[in-house]
């Protein structure tokens, strides 16, 4: 099947999904994540309606935005972040979601300031306790969301994750009831109830993430076929 119909494929499947938990398919962000997909691949996506593109990684990206890959859809970050590859992304994505440390969080910050801009931000737990795994434990992230707060050049905009890999149907909807939680809480104590995003789901498991209260899932085999790690 071609990009555009595996998008139209899957709008169904998350629309289904959504009414589900009281929603339409309108109310989830639909991002493709583009991870070894060319610019060409890239723009069929927006074509077909992709609501974001999501890149893992700085120097794909760097390449991609010199060939205009994502124009016409907002550039997501959804990968590790290195403290030392801050500088190319900042102002470059329109949302980092993968902000999983204190020390990141400060060093988006003096970029941002650097540029005299604010950088939009999401905070990403480490739901399973997962040492291989980056993100804020959930005891910590009260302390990552009040820093947030007070960081004129970053606006945080709530909560992603990656679960544990799933080894049965469903394994990981406790996780995604908890991260809900975790949202809900801590909006509702800090942020006037304002933040706007729980990025949970993927190509797997996405159902389940939306039912549990994801208004944002990152898609990439899915929508762009299996990737070719022999490249």
């Amino acid at each position: 099947m071609s990009i555009a119909e595996n998008i139209a494929r899957f709008r169904a499947e998350i629309d289904e999904a959504a009414r589900e938990s009281g929603r339409t398919g309108g109310d989830i962000t639909l991002v493709g994540a583009s991870k070894m997909n060319d610019a060409a691949a890239c723009q069929q996506a927006i074509a077909a309606g992709i609501d974001a593109l999501g890149e893992n990684r700085v120097q794909e990206m760097t390449k991609k935005l010199a060939q205009h890959a994502y124009d016409g859809a907002p550039l997501h970050f959804i990968g590790h972040l290195q403290r030392n590859k801050v500088k190319q992304v900042v102002g470059k994505a329109a949302l980092i979601q993968s902000v999983g440390s204190e020390a990141l969080l400060r060093e988006i910050e003096k970029v941002a300031g650097q540029l005299d801009l604010v950088q939009d931000v999401l905070l990403e737990v480490n739901i399973g306790g997962e040492a291989a795994k980056s993100g804020f434990a959930p005891s910590e992230l009260t302390a990552a969301a009040a820093l947030a707060a007070q960081l004129p050049h970053i606006r945080c905009r709530g909560l992603m994750t990656i679960p544990p890999v799933a080894h049965f149907p469903h394994e990981n909807v406790p996780y995604f009831e908890k991260v809900r939680s975790l949202f809900v809480d801590i909006s509702e104590k800090m942020y006037d109830n304002k933040w706007e995003y729980i990025s949970m789901g993927m190509s797997g498991d996405f159902a389940d993430a939306i039912r549990a209260g994801s208004n944002m899932v990152r898609l990439g085999t899915a929508i762009f076929g299996a990737r070719d790690y022999t490249k």
